[in-house]
């Protein structure tokens, strides 16, 4: 009886070197197309033209912080409440000689007592600061 030769089983291989040119050639694509259609999507207008048009000003915000214990902090630097009113009426007189209205950001800590926010709207009302916010989360 003849014998004949096994052959040798051949397992498939996954090349993966292929699929990454591939994945790149793909994530290429899309970036570039993704640049030229984003600035497509808006109407391209003129404007209509005015003797007297009006600049829209963004105010100026400065965020104060309350912590628990009654420290207040100027857009996160440390400030004792009793320099307060001189550093928001410094911060409102750069506003207004930038043609901007100040607008002063409250975030408390939900522990802060109420005396503190009073103390801080007091400073505020002291600096001539009529505008403000108060931050919160929704429940």
């Amino acid at each position: 009886m003849r014998n004949w030769p096994q052959r040798r089983k051949r397992h498939a291989r996954i090349e993966i070197i292929p699929m990454i040119d591939v994945m790149m050639f793909l994530l290429v694509f899309f970036v570039l197309i993704s640049i030229n259609v984003l600035p497509a999507l808006g109407l391209h207008i003129t404007p209509p033209s005015s003797v007297q048009p009006e600049q829209i000003v963004e105010p100026k915000r400065i965020m104060l912080t309350i912590d628990r214990d009654g420290n207040t902090a100027l857009d996160g630097v440390a400030t004792p409440l009793e320099a307060l009113p001189e550093q928001l009426r410094t911060a409102q007189d750069g506003a207004k000689a930038a043609g901007q209205q100040l607008v002063v950001v409250i975030a408390g800590d939900t522990e802060a007592a109420l005396q503190h926010l009073v103390d801080v709207l007091d400073a505020m009302k002291t600096a001539g600061i009529a505008n403000s916010a108060i931050i919160a989360k929704q429940k």
